[in-house]
């Protein structure tokens, strides 16, 4: 952002979309009162919920660090065993929110109204990664002490790779500056013997991508590692043990998939793993879309399940990606991925009264918190955003809705056995 008189304008802007998200309250709250079950919200109406879910998740976030006032503005939740959350909270908020939001960002601003809100927010999001790598700003983020930063470095580093033009290219040469060296600073970050390895990959894919170097053996460990961990059927030990619980959605096949988009064509053996790592990632969204019940609600397995509907990235990805099974159409994809939008984030609790999120899952429990998760952790919930990358005649966003294999199933139609992937290892 150049000028204070830019971001004057920045949140004026914000009070207009305000006023337009005033005149859809009485529909939101119709469409909250329906039964879940139903999938008779059209492509257009499901678009127009998911633009303003983004709006709602970004806004107190990117308003306040826009103004480098972060750090003041946002509550920190977390819980009562830890003590040093603040110093990583504001960074998880910013990385993990773009992380899910930059696809959509991407499309760039246009006359409509949703094309506006992206401008707007996109500009918003340009001052709050200048204000968050400037180390004079009050909101300079932490990039570099302890161990949580490499995670949220990562994160921010796959949100400027999902939005190359948007997040990357439009930022002044000073703040493009500013993010190298913040990046760079979380090269001394030891990864753990798990899914953190592609923490670290992604920070060097992205170094690489925008021409400051890479640590080859730092980026090309996350990929080997994972090349050994596969366990079969699409899904990745973390680390060398199988965990069941989220995180080949959270982390491992998304920051896997994208990372050798970028480099896997350097190697032999990376190119066969790329193309394996996009057979099994199209395996795992299969299996995603069958774990979301025609309520939205799905299976409360494992840890960081306070990140909500951030648990189905895998299937937004491959929404996004157009690397759906065949046996799952875009609309089934849109009406179980809206489900579990509207299942975890419209549960009474889930917004405290200035709009930042709360920990749980269907509702305010901060006994779902882990001792790592506090207030900027819960913004990973974005991540199930990604189709909104996806251009409004889609046939994820243009289809009829369609009912999804757990309706077809359980209503008793005559489906194909499911099986498993062989992929090798």
């Amino acid at each position: 952002m150049k000028t204070r008189r830019d971001f004057i304008r920045l949140t004026a802007a914000a009070g207009a979309a305000t006023g337009l998200t005033a005149t859809t309250t009485a529909a939101e709250s119709s469409s909250a009162n329906r039964t879940l079950n139903s999938a008779a919200s059209s492509g257009a109406e499901d678009r127009a919920y998911w633009c303003r879910t983004a709006s709602k998740l970004a806004n107190p976030l990117l308003t306040a660090l826009a103004a480098r006032s972060l750090k003041k503005a946002m509550p920190v939740e977390s819980h009562p065993s830890s003590k040093d959350r603040p110093s990583y909270t504001y960074l998880e908020g910013l990385g993990r929110l773009l992380a899910g939001i930059a696809p959509w960002l991407e499309r760039g601003a246009d006359a409509g109204a949703e094309g506006v809100e992206r401008g707007r927010l996109a500009g918003l999001a340009r001052a709050a990664i200048d204000a968050g790598t400037d180390p004079q700003s009050p909101d300079f983020l932490n990039f570099s002490q302890g161990r949580q930063p490499l995670v949220d470095a990562a994160f921010l580093a796959q949100a400027m790779l999902r939005a190359p033009n948007e997040l990357w290219q439009q930022l002044e040469p000073r703040v493009r500056q500013n993010v190298i060296a913040a990046m760079i600073s979380s090269r001394p970050i030891p990864p753990g013997e798990n899914n953190w390895k592609l923490f670290a990959t992604t920070v060097e894919v992205f170094l690489h991508r925008v021409g400051a170097g890479r640590l080859a053996p730092r980026l090309a460990e996350g990929i080997d590692k994972h090349a050994a961990w596969y366990v079969g059927d699409g899904m990745y030990g973390d680390g060398p043990e199988f965990h069941w619980d989220y995180y080949n959605s959270f982390v491992i096949q998304p920051m896997l998939v994208e990372a050798l988009d970028v480099v896997g064509g350097e190697t032999p053996e990376w190119k066969k793993f790329a193309a394996a790592a996009r057979e099994r990632l199209t395996r795992y969204a299969a299996i995603q879309e069958r774990l979301i019940s025609p309520d939205g609600s799905y299976p409360a397995i494992g840890r960081s399940i306070a990140y909500r509907c951030g648990a189905f990235q895998g299937l937004a990805l491959a929404s996004w990606r157009k690397m759906l099974p065949k046996e799952v159409s875009p609309a089934q994809a849109r009406v179980a991925l809206t489900r579990v939008i509207r299942r975890t984030l419209e549960a009474p609790g889930t917004f405290d009264a200035k709009g930042w999120l709360r920990i749980g899952l269907a509702g305010h429990q901060p006994g779902l918190g882990e001792g790592y998760i506090s207030t900027g952790s819960l913004y990973l919930c974005s991540v199930a955003l990604l189709p909104l990358g996806l251009a409004d005649d889609d046939p994820f966003w243009s289809a009829a809705p369609a009912k999804t294999t757990w309706e077809k199933t359980w209503a008793g139609e005559n489906l194909p056995a499911d099986h498993a992937i062989k992929s090798p290892k």
